[in-house]
């Protein structure tokens, strides 16, 4: 007799609305799933409160998903004792959140050999509110020529925050004027001076839930609900798979499982410029197109975590991939292809699939029932009214509705004619599918 399990999924979320309904929705739409051992498992979710808690306190939870801890520090406070002490499943290590920011990763990558940009990190514009700064700045701060530096690294370039997010404090400096306003202005932010990728001919943007990953063509100019282009295969196939492969890298290094990681490429060359974010953004507005992608992904993984009793990992182990990164006898392509092995081992890639075709092959289906029904329609019209003015209302509609009814149609073809992993693997989404 199959035996059956209870799990529940923890949302700690700030103000965000859409996104979690819509996960909520899928969960209650998704039911019972039977796993390959033939073990029956239904998965609810819950909001989860910020209050006092025992250290000893059991918590009811399986597996959270924080949108909240990178800037709240008493649910990361409990994030931490939640992990240590009663083994639950946090999408993102609490533990490396100090590395969740750009510092860490872009010394990480240039160590695995990826195509950083020339970066230098200078000290603060203006004394950290410390009694003891001015001993040590007077003793032990070597002076420095701000122009000298710029100069060495070449116009144009980037000024920002060494643990920036969300594009606070991020400057494009052209000139010598540039340099020094944007570093006045820098207060007590501890800045990185970047050289710029100019001419890049692509801005690519890859969102990455457990080894699921998309690569979107992103456009930083343009107003949030029209920076990600719909547009299919606008990378090669061989750039496709190196962004993926940095993406998931960048993930499987440091431990988090909800990420999005931002690439320029020029010339057939790969440059990551920031791959650090705690709280990716997955808004419907922002997303649209590729919202569905991502709920799904976001069900499919956290489905697999709590039914399979996945161990979290949540300290960093460098040993295996600067292994990877001195070795001698490997060209750039060899470790890409040792690190995107790497970062199978760690998400289970191949167990995973396996999960998700024997327990979850209806997710499809299922999504795409979903985005065509009026629930979806009133989850977006409600997102819509709270975002925006009422005189832009129609317009939104509109708009947001057209790219969503553009993805029933794309994955309605996609999934008629035989679905497969590689449909969605395509770089840009689940493009239209091909019928002889």
């Amino acid at each position: 007799m199959s035996s059956s399990r209870n799990h529940l999924i923890g949302l700690l979320l700030g103000a965000e609305g859409d996104w979690p309904a819509a996960f909520e929705s899928l969960v209650e739409r998704l039911g019972t799933v039977t796993g390959p051992d033939g073990t029956r498992h239904r998965v609810t979710t819950e909001r989860v409160t910020i209050e006092p808690f025992n250290l000893r306190d059991k918590p009811r939870h399986d597996l959270v998903i924080d949108r909240l801890a990178h800037w709240y520090y008493h649910p990361r406070e409990w994030l931490k004792k939640v992990a240590l002490m009663d083994d639950v499943y946090l999408l993102n290590s609490p533990f490396t959140f100090q590395s969740m920011e750009k510092h860490s990763a872009y010394c990480a990558l240039l160590r695995l050999g990826m195509n950083v940009p020339e970066t230098v990190l200078v000290p603060y514009k203006n004394p950290i509110d410390n009694v003891r700064w001015a001993f040590t700045s007077a003793k032990y701060n070597k002076s420095f020529d701000l122009d000298e530096i710029a100069e060495d690294l070449g116009y144009p370039m980037f000024m920002k925050p060494f643990d920036g997010g969300a594009w606070r404090g991020v400057s494009m400096i052209r000139d010598r004027d540039d340099l020094h306003a944007a570093y006045n202005d820098s207060g007590e932010m501890l800045m990185h001076l970047q050289k710029a990728v100019d001419g890049f001919e692509v801005f690519a943007r890859a969102l990455t839930i457990g080894p699921e990953t998309m690569v979107m063509k992103f456009r930083p100019d343009e107003p949030m609900h029209e920076r990600y282009a719909v547009e299919h295969g606008f990378l090669s196939e061989a750039v496709g798979s190196e962004a993926i492969t940095i993406a998931q890298t960048v993930n499987s290094f440091f431990r988090w499982e909800f990420n999005s990681c931002e690439m320029l490429v020029k010339d057939g060359v790969v440059y990551p410029i920031d791959y650090a974010n705690a709280c990716p953004d997955v808004a419907v507005t922002s997303l649209h197109y590729y919202f569905p992608w991502a709920m799904k992904a976001l069900l499919k993984w956290s489905v697999f975590c709590v039914a399979t009793d996945r161990r979290a990992r949540t300290q960093v182990d460098t040993d295996p991939w600067f292994a990877v990164a001195d070795d001698p006898g490997l060209d750039y392509q060899g470790k890409l292809a040792a690190y995107q092995r790497l970062a199978d081992e760690h998400f289970e890639t191949e167990r995973y699939r396996e999960f998700c075709d024997a327990a979850l092959g209806h997710v499809d289906e299922l999504v795409l029932e979903w985005v065509d029904s009026d629930a979806f329609r009133s989850l977006l019209t409600s997102t819509i009214q709270q975002t925006y003015p009422p005189h832009e209302w129609r317009r939104f509609e509109g708009h947001f509705g057209g790219l969503t009814r553009l993805w029933v149609a794309d994955e309605r073809s996609r999934l008629g004619s035989g679905a497969s992993r590689a449909d969605e693997a395509v770089v840009g989404g689940p493009a239209p599918a091909v019928t002889a």
